[in-house]
């Protein structure tokens, strides 16, 4: 009998369902409230996690044998992973929410509607000017995983020109008027009204976009990044939006996070800041999509069948 640790906010008749899917081994669920100090006994002692346990509480185990996420990102999880166990993270959840906050973000940016708002919050009736066309901008995807075609598709059906970049593969797909790799992402940043960045934390993502990646950018071009706040120099990007160079930056994730209050960042031009909510449980379509994956692996876990998203330890990324 493996013993089950269950840390999803599930409601009676989730509840059930993951206990048919246990069958005869021990689920705990440990979803209301702080962890005590017997919730962490028992992670500490699981053969399975469903959740994001704290990392610390892992990394000593001797019997956890597979940790399913309920995120799409696993750092923090890779390095605490005991020898032997399969990681296995939630993508696929979250690329309906996420690529809609994206395209949101991009019409407020594009016609002025937080202006109009501030505007509207102090009873001033004001033309503010000009606005931008979104049909034929050429939108780059940085990270063409589940989010970043989610984002292409739906800028697409806009009649925008999509670019995107991943690490293995330059093959044609959906939602894509293009598909390169990352070595060519210096010829490509030239080419882009919109840059949209949905990279995890990795070695190779950190600060993947710095002040020389900047300069590259076309004067005027929109950044949006809904990855990991440590993909961009955040230094550099504060200074590309006062000088003009960049038109605008969307950021529901930002490095440090969360962002000090004094950092200047705030105060950059034409910024717009989220408390990374782009995600997570807002949308109710992400909380059953998050509760599918992880009720579908534990039954293929239990059963010996094929797991989905199990995470390559190396690199980050699911296989």
């Amino acid at each position: 009998m493996k013993t089950i640790s269950c840390l999803l906010n599930l409601d009676e008749n989730e509840k059930l369902e993951f206990e048919e899917a246990a069958g005869e081994n021990k689920l705990y669920f440990l979803d209301r409230g702080p962890l005590t100090d017997e919730h962490r006994q028992i992670i500490e002692n699981s053969n399975i996690i469903i959740g994001n346990p704290p990392a610390h509480l892992i990394s000593n185990s001797t019997v956890l044998e597979f940790l399913q996420l309920q995120s799409a990102g696993a750092e923090g999880y890779i390095s605490s992973l005991p020898q032997g166990a399969i990681l296995a993270n939630a993508t696929g959840a979250y690329g309906l929410a996420i690529s809609e906050y994206m395209v949101g973000m991009i019409f407020g940016i594009y016609k002025k509607l937080p202006q109009y708002y501030a505007n509207q919050l102090q009873s001033i009736w004001q033309d503010m000017g000009p606005v931008r066309q979104i049909t034929g901008e050429t939108v780059l995807v940085l990270g063409a995983g589940d989010i970043g075609h989610e984002f292409a598709r739906r800028m697409h059906a806009l009649g925008c020109y999509t670019i995107g970049i991943r690490r293995r593969s330059a093959a044609p797909s959906d939602g894509f008027d293009e598909m390169h790799l990352v070595k060519d992402l210096p010829t490509l940043l030239p080419r882009a009204d919109i840059l949209a960045m949905c990279l995890p934390s990795t070695s190779e993502t950190r600060q993947i976009i710095n002040s020389e990646k900047l300069a590259l950018m076309k004067s005027g071009a929109t950044l949006i990044n809904v990855g990991r706040g440590n993909a961009v120099d955040t230094a550099a990007l504060a200074d590309a939006l006062n000088t003009g160079k960049l038109y605008a930056a969307a950021l529901d994730v930002t490095d440090p996070e969360p962002l000090p209050p004094e950092h200047p960042l705030w105060k950059a031009k034409n910024v717009y800041i989220t408390p990374h909510i782009s995600g997570g449980r807002h949308l109710a379509e992400t909380a059953r999509r998050v509760k599918t994956i992880c009720l579908n692996n534990l039954r293929a876990f239990i059963s010996g069948d094929d797991i989905k998203n199990i995470v390559d330890l190396k690199t980050g990324y699911r296989y």
